[in-house]
């Protein structure tokens, strides 16, 4: 059973899955995790990681896992010191697309909101392309995501399944899509505030633990830390899950860019919204209130009235003083990256290592720069960097769009137009 943060009332997995955001504007939980045998866990296929570890919260996970569960080709490319786990070659050449894979089989039937700041909306929408009897409604921020992110939005655009670029910025297509989920009866969100889209996440934590292994960078239990470069808290919350789990890691590098009110938070206790909207190389990184970071302070107090009292007085100020901040933040370090490190970055680990990253990939290897403890470090790489096009011109790296994979090619290519709206505009497309 599971249970909102800011309540303890009680739903089935399949129900929370389904409703997306609890009744009262609090996420979802599962309350604890078991913790998993590495040992048995370590030579199995990806889909057999799924059902060990997802098992005792996803009733008859086995039943139909193999049948509806892509088969993601997921790869770590290691160096020295670090590697990088690339989750970014599936259909949308994003990490998106392994965390929304399960929902299409749980959101049969039913009407989805997805509030993007970049990449999001179009895995959503190639997750669901094959779902008939499903809608999704897609929010980006219009001007504030790259070319290609919003061409891939367009591309899987349909009749039914539409991406609206709101005139605003991220906060404001996630508190619209919020809102439209706790008014709209039975509009449910792919969104990382729902646990269907956090649970996939925790697999790759391990995955990649064990390729190391197989790769012969580290031995079973070593502890390794994973940098994540991270803006609504969802990814690097996985992770953590998955350190409650078992999953030997010394630290969570969070790694944020010039918009840094998780960095602010993590350092000082103070999250604070009350700032300047900054546009970045890195654009789902843009945000300034990062939900899931709700999940984090619930597991540290489990005391559902705290969260609530906390988000009520953030909702009013949009400020959040947390005096436990340095044993919340306990197992987390944060640095952040400004645009002009992006760029320096991205050129060096191609002069240097041949290896071309994204701006998003670089936030989180700058900031395994400025923490190394000699520790092993996993750098989640989340993005193709062919879809930010200009950051890699800005790089000046010669590059060819002929030379992305046909996936973003098609999209490049694409005529379709896009739908410009205000927030009123919105309710005559749900």
């Amino acid at each position: 059973m599971v249970h909102s943060t800011r309540s303890k009332e009680e739903y089935d997995i399949f129900k929370a899955i389904e409703k997306g955001l609890a009744n009262d504007g609090g996420l979802f939980v599962i309350d604890s995790f078991k913790r998993v045998d590495l040992e048995s866990l370590k030579d199995l296929s990806y889909h057999n990681l799924v059902i060990e570890i997802l098992k005792d919260y996803i009733p008859n996970l086995d039943s139909y896992i193999s049948k509806t569960y892509p088969d993601f080709d997921i790869k770590v490319k290691s160096f020295k010191d670090y590697a990088y786990l690339e989750l970014f070659h599936g259909p949308t050449l994003a990490f998106k697309d392994v965390a929304l894979s399960f929902l299409p089989f749980f959101l049969k039937n039913k009407k989805i909101i997805v509030a993007t700041s970049g990449d999001t909306g179009s895995a959503t929408l190639s997750g669901f392309k094959n779902s008939p009897d499903t809608e999704v409604i897609v929010l980006y921020p219009n001007n504030l995501v790259s070319e290609l992110q919003e061409k891939q939005m367009l591309y899987f655009s349909t009749e039914k399944n539409k991406a609206l670029a709101l005139n605003g910025n991220f906060d404001d297509c996630q508190r619209l899509a919020k809102e439209l989920s706790l008014k709209i009866k039975d509009l449910s969100s792919a969104n990382s505030i729902n646990i269907g889209r956090l649970l996939p996440q925790i697999i790759y934590y391990f995955y990649g633990y064990f390729e190391l292994i197989r790769q012969n960078k580290i031995k079973l239990y070593d502890e390794i830390n994973i940098s994540v470069p991270t803006g609504n808290f969802g990814n690097i919350l996985a992770g953590y899950i998955a350190k409650t789990m078992g999953l030997p890691v010394k630290k969570f590098i969070c790694a944020t860019n010039d918009n840094k009110v998780l960095y602010d938070f993590i350092n000082t206790g103070i999250y604070d919204r009350n700032r300047k909207f900054i546009k970045t190389y890195s654009p789902s990184m843009d945000i300034l209130v990062s939900s899931n970071i709700e999940r984090l302070i619930y597991y540290f107090y489990k005391d559902t009235e705290k969260v609530k009292s906390l988000y009520d007085d953030f909702k009013n100020t949009g400020i959040m003083k947390i005096d436990e901040y340095q044993e919340l933040f306990k197992d987390f370090v944060s640095y952040y990256a400004e645009n002009h490190e992006v760029l320096d970055e991205i050129r060096k680990e191609f002069n240097d290592k041949n290896y071309l990253i994204d701006p998003h990939t670089a936030v989180a290897k700058i900031a395994y720069n400025k923490y190394k403890d000699n520790t092993f470090t996993i750098i989640i790489s989340t993005a193709s960097p062919y879809k930010f096009e200009k950051a890699l011109s800005d790089v000046k790296i010669k590059f060819s769009m002929e030379d992305a994979p046909k996936n973003l090619l098609k999209a490049y290519n694409t005529k379709t137009k896009k739908i410009e709206v205000n927030e009123e505009d919105v309710y005559k497309y749900i």
